[in-house]
């Protein structure tokens, strides 16, 4: 059975990863934009409108969600809103942007070992674990793409292009130091990419099968690390 670098468990232990989290730096982020000073209570009415947009995208996609349906699933009047964002859109690229800073944090501080072999099963475990603990952010990304205006529909693609890429590097500097024995390291990450992306988007084949997490991850890694050598 293949070794995890590191327990579901001892991952959520090591940092804060939440939503809540996410709206608190979203709010530290755009202090230029939100007009209510209080930072307590700025996140904690961010929290209120991302958990509802992300609801509202579920039973109607975000293109179909006006802000009155918003106001109504928050409980906030239309003025309240307006306190935090101009539009839909802008909404959005808050929540994409501060969103991909946070993956990003969390995949480097998480994958950081020099043996290349030993961070890209730290790159896999982290980027599984965190599409556990915030499988509605990842789907409603990943969903909503084909929706969204074109620039937030490059905004998404860039996203994924950008986790693939993490995935490269770690595959280029195997293939480099003679760790890995490879000829694509792109098609590698992208197959990476579409295995990680599997978990939380057809997350019913595995709850079938009572398969958690860190089954899912030793699967990955050991099918992976037998494609490498």
């Amino acid at each position: 059975m293949n070794e995890l670098p590191f327990t579901y468990q001892a991952f959520l232990s090591g940092a804060e990863i939440s939503l809540e989290r996410i709206c608190a730096d979203l709010v530290d982020q755009h202090r230029d934009k939100i007009q209510i000073k209080k930072e307590k209570l700025a996140a904690r009415n961010m929290f209120r409108i991302v958990s509802a947009v992300i609801s509202l995208s579920q039973k109607k996609g975000f293109q179909g969600m006006s802000l009155r349906d918003l106001s109504e699933e928050t409980g906030m009047s239309m003025g309240a809103l307006y306190n935090y964002f101009g539009s839909k859109e802008e909404l959005f690229e808050m929540i994409y942007s501060q969103g991909r800073v946070f993956v990003f944090e969390v995949l480097r501080s998480h994958a950081s070992d020099d043996n290349p072999d030993v961070r890209l099963r730290e790159a896999i475990c982290a980027h599984l674990y965190l599409s556990e603990a915030l499988s509605r952010v990842f789907s409603f990304f990943f969903m909503e793409a084909r929706n969204l205006s074109l620039p937030n529909q490059k905004n998404v693609i860039n996203l994924e292009q950008m986790t693939e890429s993490f995935f490269e590097d770690i595959l280029q500097e195997g293939k480099q130091k003679g760790s890995f024995s490879i000829e694509s390291p792109e098609m590698i990450a992208a197959a990476i990419k579409a295995l990680l992306q599997n978990w939380y988007l057809k997350k019913y084949r595995f709850s079938r099968r009572k398969l958690t997490v860190e089954n899912y991850a030793r699967f990955v890694i050991g099918f992976v690390s037998s494609n490498l050598r």
